[in-house]
């Protein structure tokens, strides 16, 4: 397969596919390397590994509770909280806003609490990590027209979780929402899709024939909402990389059953240029 064989496509149109596509891309780029993208994070540290509450090179003296995650710092510890410095106790819940705008941070460190399935973590999003400053870009195969096909969406009656093993090691829920169905190589396929809770829009996590091979071991495919018949474009020229790809501290699920797609997705988003390429 080749991207626009005939070379007729505007390159100045917006509304050219293969434009648009280069449009996310860029965008992808900016996104995965700006100072706490993906690239920057140095550690998630699980609570339940420090019982005593210190956390190697994190200031201050970390608790989960009931109530949420307990932060004690002295005015020594350079903790700052909301804007301003924290001395003494804070119960905090788990960040919901991107590292950019979290709560926390100690010079230009953040720090972002989060919790998973009752598991409460701190993870360290750092601008001077040293996988940010190796970056070089991310692999990726030019658009082709031949990757975009019609879909079409099944919610199910319910939401369905089931357990999936992550990069971890340690398996944990993935909710599912429905099957999204397309047409591909004279076959049908169907992925099984979480749909967001606030717009509607879908994300799967699959895996293809190139998996570990040319491709990073699975990929991420956010389609975007379906319309109100279930239609939905499925574009695997937009397949991307899951943030475990740019930094080992993340936990990302592997696809779940049936979710390996029998052919190979050569488009897309492969794996990370230079020597970040490792491990695919």
């Amino acid at each position: 397969m080749s991207a626009d064989p005939a070379g007729t496509a505007d390159a100045t149109d917006p509304d050219d596919p293969s434009t648009a596509w280069k449009q996310w891309h860029e965008h992808r780029v900016a996104v995965v390397s700006a100072p706490y993208g993906p690239l920057s994070l140095t550690g998630t540290h699980w609570l339940a590994d420090y019982p005593e509450g210190r956390i190697p090179a994190v200031p201050g003296h970390w608790r989960a509770t009931a109530a949420g995650v307990t932060l004690t710092a002295g005015p020594d510890e350079g903790i700052i909280l909301d804007g301003e410095p924290l001395t003494g106790a804070a119960v905090l819940a788990a960040d919901e806003a991107p590292p950019s705008h979290s709560r926390l941070r100690t010079g230009d460190v953040r720090l972002v609490v989060i919790r998973r399935e009752g598991d409460w973590a701190v993870r360290v999003f750092d601008p001077a990590a040293p996988g940010r400053a190796a970056f070089t870009g991310i692999e990726v195969t030019p658009y082709d027209p031949a990757y975009a096909v019609p879909g079409h969406f099944s919610p199910y009656a319910q939401d369905r979780t089931i357990q999936v093993e992550n990069v971890d090691g340690r398996a944990r829920g993935l909710g599912l929402g429905g099957e999204l169905a397309f047409d591909f190589g004279g076959a049908r396929h169907a992925l099984r899709v979480a749909v967001d809770e606030e717009d509607g829009s879908l994300w799967a996590v699959i895996g293809d024939a190139t998996g570990g091979r040319s491709s990073y071991r699975f990929r991420f495919l956010k389609p975007g909402t379906p319309a109100a018949d279930g239609s939905i474009t499925v574009d695997l020229n937009r397949v991307q990389l899951p943030p475990c790809a740019f930094a080992d501290h993340f936990v990302c699920p592997f696809p779940p059953p049936g979710n390996t797609l029998p052919f190979e997705v050569t488009a897309g988003e492969r794996r990370l240029k230079g020597a970040l390429a490792s491990g695919i």
